[in-house]
């Protein structure tokens, strides 16, 4: 009710004003919600693309080590005095990826091929990552996971598939110590790294790439467009407000202050209107109006 009687007390300029500001009010969350989802929903494809290319990169050396290296190597492993681990995909993918993070851009990207029971204890899975590999175990059909995640040198967006042992041959190294090069035995001792079986997935191959900064550029450019539309909508806004106030409301004011002098009787006032528009048409039908009653009023005089 009392909304109702305060926008009839409104003039024509302050309800044309309250319109706009509406509209541009809903028009600007609008599209800043729009906005928003698609440039993050772009950042995360662009993180999530790199992990991609990344990881086809680090399956091509492993394929590569394990078809064309380790075949040639094998046959060295039981007289070798030292262990050669270029004969291990996993090693191989791991020391490609390291000369790839020498580069200071890359610097923040990881591989890991995070394992439960490692021969080489760099490559034990921390408590996340074990997570990963349970349930790479417990969910057969699960062939890939992808989710954020917080380091100590900022967030990441990572990428984890399982590592099976598909291979007889793997066992090798990894079934038990009687089983394994002895040079392996020397690297790396009888502790770790055995045990393991056939078709058992044993890793999570994990690469994570920096997602902070494609996220700050994304939000940066979310202000940019903003400030723009904003700017667009305001100009827009007054643009409008300028036109209607020129072209409507100062007219109708001029027709309304020659309406109040012709109704305490001035005849000599006119609708002067130029125009051909409603605004003109309703200033000729004034004009009329105005005729008629002055008519009126000198047949009232003569009569009297």
């Amino acid at each position: 009710m009392l909304n109702n009687i305060t926008l009839k007390n409104l003039k024509i300029g302050a309800k044309f004003n309250l319109l706009l500001i509406l509209v541009f009010i809903i028009s600007i969350l609008g599209s800043g919600v729009a906005l928003s989802s698609v440039l993050q929903g772009r950042a995360q494809n662009e993180v999530s693309s790199q992990a991609q290319i990344l990881i086809q990169m680090v399956n091509a050396v492993r394929d590569y080590t394990q078809n064309r290296i380790a075949p040639l190597l094998e046959p060295r492993l039981d007289t070798n005095p030292t262990f050669m681990p270029e004969v291990v995909p996993t090693f191989s993918s791991k020391e490609v990826f390291e000369n790839f993070r020498k580069k200071p851009e890359f610097k923040n990207f990881f591989h890991k091929d995070a394992t439960l029971n490692p021969t080489n204890l760099a490559d034990k899975a921390d408590n996340f990552e074990t997570q990963l590999v349970e349930r790479f175990r417990n969910e057969p059909n699960t062939l890939e996971i992808t989710g954020f995640r917080k380091l100590s040198e900022g967030e990441v967006f990572y990428i984890a598939q399982p590592l099976k042992i598909t291979q007889a041959k793997c066992l090798r190294c990894h079934s038990t110590p009687d089983q394994a090069p002895k040079s392996q035995l020397l690297n790396y001792g009888s502790e770790n790294g055995f045990g393991w079986q056939l078709n058992q997935i044993v890793s999570a191959q994990i690469i994570s790439v920096p997602s902070q900064d494609i996220f700050a550029n994304a939000k940066q450019t979310w202000i940019l467009i903003m400030g723009l539309l904003i700017a667009i909508f305001a100009i827009v806004v007054f643009l409008i407000n300028f036109l209607i106030t020129k072209y409507v409301i100062q007219r109708i004011r001029r027709i309304e202050k020659i309406a109040q002098k012709v109704s305490v009787g001035d005849m000599s006032a006119d609708f002067e209107e130029s125009s051909h528009d409603e605004i003109g048409g309703l200033a000729e039908a004034f004009n009329r109006m105005k005729a008629s009653l002055k008519i009126a009023l000198e047949m009232l005089n003569n009569q009297g």
